[in-house]
């Protein structure tokens, strides 16, 4: 299973986060987090994100 992110949780990784609907499904919506700061609040009650894209550095490692 994918490890699933709250609003206000730190990021562990820089990257693209998808927005999860309240029963988990994808809504299609991405949000650019930067490793270290909070997840920003979703558009409804209940959604979580996903890691989607992780960025990469110069070397092409995440």
């Amino acid at each position: 299973m994918t490890k699933t992110f709250k609003p206000g949780q730190t990021a562990p990784r820089s990257g693209q986060y998808g927005i999860l609907g309240t029963r988990g499904g994808d809504t299609g919506k991405e949000r650019t987090v930067t490793r270290g700061e909070p997840m920003p609040p979703t558009p409804k009650s209940g959604q979580t994100y996903k890691l989607v894209d992780a960025t990469r550095n110069k070397n092409g490692r995440p």
